[in-house]
């Protein structure tokens, strides 16, 4: 009996460290997890743009661009790695009655992982050794195992969330697992295709920004609006499909999770013609200081506006999540969300009517503080969930301080992880800077006057990069004195889609 006390205590003195361990490994984590779905997508797709229309800019761009992947790849591996340590060192208590139920995704996951490991070597070294075809095909591989490896762990997060594929016996041990059923539970392909878009968003809005930040800075060369170009179509149409999947899990969540919803709008009373609450503080069974619109939550839920949506009242007390933390996370994804819609709105209306960037200071800095802001969302959207399913760890089910480790030290554990990810951060940030300032090998540049003999006859530069285009690599085809190439001659003039002398008035 001494012994079972000692083993509880030790359990709830480690959930602060274990939890909050966890959360800093799975927020960390989860941005180079995008970086791994969508950025491998976006960077094929410059170079095949690049070969298809013969235009070196877009090749080193796509050629930058799978430098940084392979980077982000290597971060990323390294999160992902102590993610999966943790699962067993922090909730045993999960992992052991419940393994072999859900544990099956995370194998396929290891799968997918050596595949896409194994093909981003594959591309990042075939650059200039395969012919173009090949070098494109072999990055197929890559972006299919990038979103199955995704699926796989957003499956194992569904289950969570709502648990199937098994049976509890009368003493409440798991009998009757299946695996596959398991996988595809009522949360997993809502979740996974939220996620998904997720990953596009934030990939195309993050590297959008860097280019937004350099052209506001006085870059306005062609690279540099490719570079924002790009990926900011990508996010900017990912964007509404997003607000119509929202719709979708927010009505899987009120199926399976009606507690989470209850959070999610901070509402006590069980209500018909509920309405949709933004901002406020819950306290004392009461949303105080919010912006309700009416009859829209259950517009939202029933699509009808006499709809009944219960409320944290139905719900025992010691069974409830925090609701400010669900609340006011789910209201800054809601309005981040809600933001980048009318920036995608912005850009798209005014390559519709003009075929150009909108390249005002304003709409530039819009941009270039839309990466940190999808990754706010984000971020907000995974405390929204995981928070929202407290206090159960697989919901309804097993709770979450009963699955927590009792060994002893966990403490120092989240003390080496803070460590290890300060040490991962710094150096990823300055490896990703270091290749920022070294685009200017591909990004066209007015040559520099060649080197003289003591006689007066050029000397052939030799010092030019392996990977630049033949026409300025070759010294037979420099230009002679006193004229220029065409590609300096076509970036002095005007951008296509640069403002006229009136302005644009965007």
């Amino acid at each position: 009996m001494a012994a079972l006390e000692f083993v509880a205590a030790g359990a709830v003195d480690n959930l602060f460290p274990a939890r909050t361990q966890m959360a800093l490994s799975l927020g960390w984590h989860i941005v180079f997890a995008c970086f791994g779905v969508a950025f491998p997508a976006i960077v094929v797709f410059a170079e095949w743009l690049g070969h298809r229309r013969g235009d070196p800019v877009l090749t080193g761009l796509a050629h930058t661009w799978a430098k940084a992947m392979g980077v982000l790849f290597a971060a990323g591996a390294v999160s992902g790695t102590l993610l999966s340590f943790e699962l067993g060192i922090l909730w045993p208590g999960l992992m052991d009655r419940f393994g072999e139920v859900f544990g099956f995704p995370f194998v396929l996951e290891g799968f997918a992982f050596f595949v896409e490991a194994i093909f981003v070597g594959v591309y990042l070294f075939g650059w200039n050794r395969l012919s173009p075809r090949a070098h494109m095909l072999s990055a197929l591989p890559m972006v299919v195992a990038g979103v199955a490896g995704a699926f796989f762990v957003v499956s194992a997060n569904a289950w969570m969330n709502n648990p199937t594929g098994f049976r509890l016996d009368a003493r409440g041990d798991v009998v009757d697992a299946r695996p596959w059923a398991a996988m595809f539970g009522p949360s997993t392909w809502a979740q996974f295709t939220h996620m998904w878009l997720a990953a596009f968003m934030v990939t195309g809005y993050l590297v959008a920004s860097v280019y937004a930040v350099g052209m506001l800075r006085g870059r306005r060369d062609r690279y540099h609006r490719l570079g924002l170009l790009i990926p900011l179509t990508v996010a900017a149409v990912m964007t509404p499909v997003q607000i119509g999947v929202g719709d979708w899990i927010a009505n899987t969540v009120a199926d399976n999770q009606p507690a989470k919803l209850a959070a999610m709008e901070a509402q006590y009373e069980t209500t018909s013609g509920a309405g949709l609450s933004v901002g406020g503080i819950y306290r004392d069974d009461e949303l105080r200081y919010a912006l309700e619109i009416p009859y829209a939550l259950s517009l939202l839920i029933h699509h009808d506006v006499d709809g009944v949506v219960p409320g944290l009242e139905e719900v025992p007390v010691d069974e409830r999540p925090p609701v400010n933390v669900v609340h006011l996370s789910y209201n800054v994804m809601v309005g981040i969300g809600t933001a980048l819609l009318l920036l995608a709105g912005w850009f798209g209306l005014v390559w519709w009517r003009r075929r150009r960037l909108p390249l005002t200071v304003w709409f530039l800095r819009a941009v270039a503080a839309s990466g940190v802001a999808a990754v706010v969302a984000m971020e907000a959207g995974w405390v929204t969930t995981e928070v929202g399913r407290q206090p159960w760890i697989v919901y309804r089910i097993l709770r979450t301080a009963d699955a927590v480790s009792p060994a002893p030290g966990l403490g120092y554990g989240l003390i080496a992880v803070i460590a290890v990810y300060t040490v991962l951060t710094t150096f990823t940030v300055i490896v990703l800077r270091r290749l920022a300032h070294g685009h200017g090998t591909i990004a066209p540049q007015e040559p520099t006057p060649p080197e003289r003999t003591q006689t007066g006859e050029a000397r052939p530069d030799r010092t030019l990069p392996d990977d630049a285009p033949p026409d300025r690599a070759s010294p037979d085809r420099t230009p002679p004195k006193g004229a220029q190439s065409d590609e300096v001659q076509a970036d002095r003039r005007p951008p296509d889609d640069a403002p006229s002398e009136g302005g644009e008035g965007s």
